[in-house]
């Protein structure tokens, strides 16, 4: 374990004074035999940036829970503006100034911006005007940058502006202090540059934010000063100037993260997967346009594209996910007619999907009862039309091993699970099937940078075994290290297919722009 590193010199940006505002001593969070923190002492200081880094596990958001009060702490003490606090809730967390704005948006979308941000607030008058709240906010976003408009419906906005809608309700309560769990996680690039605009200016006004993410490179460019968990532990704090990518990655895992292995270019392998003049609509609107493409044995055909330009609904498509369709699928020759999960699942196609909470995992049961969720009506699992606990058991105390999944123990609800961990479980589900061919959707997405290297390692194991993957994703990066070859989605169209030994990331970043 590395000696934890106190910075003594100033962070970049607006720190120059280098006066605390939040502290934790001797921080102690325990969920049974588990230790979720273990001793953590944090400085962080008014006016700056500052990134919480870690692996999925690490104990970023139960630490960060016991600073908005949504848990308390089991030992050790907070300290907040030089006084110590003892938190029972939320609401008084925000009563001294302390917001946090949630990966998954906490807001009512048949609502308007202005009533979901003063929705919860106990009213110090009976004469409460919506139009004085609007007013306010009117302020606060001109004040910020923000642009959002209170009286639009939350439903109209895009994902971006409703993470600004949620910044706002943590501006609208006062809050001085505000942490952002994961914030670019579905933004498009335009709209993680607009988030950048708004820190900073928060920033220039005094305001302190504290960064969680496992983007290194975004963490490089908007924060002052960084800090890094390792199993509950504080491993270091430091300025981010001077500090590289490379070596935040060592100090998160504790050793060197590995790039894919150079690999040879895939044979000409059997056709797994073709599509001709695929479109689909959903709600009336056509989503993708006359798609063809092939997917071959030992393959891994790329899909880049900046969110929402149709990669969700050709996976929906081609698993028979209730999308209207025309044109042709055709898996190792056989056309499928009327595709649908089942039938797809039959054919040898296992699917990642985008959404691990939504459409990957029933939160509330076990990892067991996931990973066994496409096989329970076969042995081992079900004898007798009967499912067998043991089998269960064993199938969930393997993939825990194999994939390294982080959880206190194997009968642990899915829900409870941190967002990485829940997403090897997803994958171990589907690896389970050994499955000819694999539509991975976002595989990675709100991993640290340890658990997508392990992610990656594993889809390369399946290529070499013959399956043939097509990979979605929004992170260029990503595509580049693991596609055979390349294609990018724009408007719901599928341009160039390109051999990943003839591109680069300029030519395919033009594509995704349309040019």
């Amino acid at each position: 374990m590395e000696k934890a590193i106190n910075a003594t010199d100033g962070a970049s940006g607006t720190t120059k004074a280098n006066v605390p505002i939040m502290e934790t001593r001797g921080l102690v969070k325990r969920f049974g035999s588990f230790i979720a923190n273990d001793g953590l002492n944090l400085t962080i200081r008014k006016g700056e940036i500052h990134a919480i880094l870690g692996e999925n596990g690490a104990g970023k958001s139960t630490l960060m829970n016991m600073l908005s009060g949504l848990l308390a702490p089991d030992e050790g003490e907070i300290y907040y503006n030089g006084s110590q606090v003892s938190f029972t809730s939320p609401r008084s967390a925000m009563e001294i100034g302390i917001g946090m704005v949630h990966q998954h948006f906490m807001l009512v979308p048949a609502l308007t911006v202005a009533e979901n941000v003063v929705l919860g607030i106990k009213q110090r008058s009976p004469w409460f005007r919506l139009s004085a709240a609007c007013a306010e906010i009117e302020r606060l976003s001109a004040s910020f940058g923000l642009d959002v408009d209170p009286r639009k419906r939350v439903a109209d906005l895009s994902v971006g502006q409703q993470q600004r809608v949620e910044i706002m309700k943590t501006l609208y309560r006062g809050a001085d202090f505000i942490i952002m769990d994961e914030p670019t996680a579905v933004l498009t690039p335009p709209e993680v540059q607009d988030l950048f605009r708004v820190l900073r200016a928060l920033r220039e006004q005094g305001k302190t934010i504290v960064f969680i993410s496992h983007k290194l490179q975004e963490v490089k460019a908007i924060c002052d000063r960084v800090t890094v968990l390792r199993l509950g532990k504080h491993i270091a704090s430091m300025p981010m100037e001077g500090t590289s990518p490379s070596e935040l990655a060592r100090l998160m895992v504790g050793r060197d993260i590995q790039p894919p292995a150079v690999r040879q270019p895939p044979g000409d392998g059997a056709k797994l997967l073709e599509t001709a003049n695929l479109s689909a609509w959903h709600g009336g609107i056509q989503v993708i346009r006359d798609v063809t493409f092939d997917l071959r044995e030992g393959e891994i055909l790329g899909i880049a594209g900046v969110d929402g330009n149709g990669q969700r609904e050709l996976c929906e498509a081609l698993m028979g996910l209730g999308t209207k369709h025309a044109g042709s699928i055709t898996v190792r020759g056989r056309s499928i007619e009327q595709p649908s999960p089942i039938a797809m699942i039959a054919s040898g196609v296992g699917y990642i999907p985008e959404d691990r909470h939504r459409e990957g995992l029933m939160l509330p049961m076990s990892i067991g009862e996931n990973l066994i969720a496409k096989q329970y009506r076969q042995s081992p699992f079900s004898r007798y039309r009967m499912l067998s606990r043991r089998a269960i058991r064993d199938a969930a105390m393997r993939a825990v091993q194999a994939f390294d999944i982080r959880t206190p123990a194997v009968d642990h609800p899915a829900g409870k699970l941190s967002g990485g961990n829940q997403q090897k479980v997803v994958l171990a589900r589907e690896l389970m099937l050994r499955p000819d061919i694999l539509l991975a959707m976002q595989p990675t997405r709100g991993m640290d940078v340890g658990a997508a290297e392990y992610v990656h390692r594993r889809l390369l194991e399946e290529r070499e075994r013959g399956c043939g993957i097509l990979l979605i994703s929004t992170e260029l990066e990503e595509i580049l290290a693991l596609s055979d070859r390349v294609a990018v989605m724009y408007k719901g169209r599928m341009l160039d297919i390109i051999d990943r030994r003839h591109a680069d990331a300029e030519q395919i970043g033009l594509r995704m722009a349309g040019l």
